[in-house]
């Protein structure tokens, strides 16, 4: 059975300006994505999903349990990974970048090693698990943090638009690898070709869900919504 994340009736402001507008919707979907345009929510909801963002009035919760009481518990359930993966790479090298997730998790030395060697492997990271981690080239990068999020085996995956600064080929390595995974993928994006075969697309708008349904009508309603106002007509 798959986790569900709820938001009730979530509002949210930065520095007195409302980023999100009384949200509601339920989360239950194998592979579900977010499209809309800079500025229109999506990031700050995604940051919800795990607590990272708290919000001013109602409720996010994940079967149940609220954000604002059991963080570290959904944190360790719902991983995150960010668009810049610099931002994630806290360690020297690649091994010990994937490892630190498990810091404080109870496995013995022999299990860390084991299941940080089996992820290098899944992801193609295996040759490089001595190297600098920022030495890496981008698309290794963003493997690398996806890696050192799926270490820590959550049930949910929610990535902020992970393909934005990747040049085409890894565009395509991090959508296929985001298609394999059996954890539930919530996936912020600009491609949006990468979401045919989706089971559903939320479209946000000034902070609202404007849109919510399958793939293609989602893409149709945010281009329209991209479209720029026509022009007045000139009078002779």
């Amino acid at each position: 059975m798959r986790p569900m994340l709820r938001l009730e009736n979530v509002t949210h402001a930065y520095d007195g300006r409302r980023v999100l507008h009384d949200v509601s919707v339920d989360l239950a979907e194998h592979r579900i994505g977010v499209i809309g345009a800079n500025g229109s929510g999506k990031s700050t909801l995604a940051r919800m999903l795990n607590g990272l963002v708290v919000p001013d009035s109602g409720r996010v919760l994940l079967d149940g349990g609220d954000t604002r009481r059991h963080a570290r518990a959904i944190r360790r359930r719902v991983g995150f990974v960010f668009s810049d993966a610099d931002t994630q790479i806290i360690m020297p090298t690649v091994a010990e970048d994937v490892a630190i997730g498990l810091r404080g998790s109870g496995l013995s030395r022999a299990e860390v090693d084991q299941r940080v060697r089996a992820v290098l492997e899944r992801h193609g990271l295996a040759d490089h698990r001595d190297h600098p981690a920022h030495l890496l080239s981008g698309g290794q990068k963003q493997m690398l943090a996806l890696a050192s999020v799926l270490v820590t085996e959550p049930e949910v995956l929610v990535c902020d638009e992970p393909t934005t600064l990747l040049d085409l080929r890894n565009v395509h390595v991090i959508e296929q690898t985001l298609r394999a995974l059996p954890q539930q993928v919530i996936l912020l994006t600009h491609h949006l070709d990468t979401l045919a075969g989706f089971d559903r697309v939320l479209v946000m708008d000034e902070g609202r869900i404007v849109f919510d349904g399958a793939p293609q009508d989602a893409v149709d309603h945010y281009r329209k919504l991209m479209e720029p106002p026509a022009a007045p007509e000139r009078r002779p």
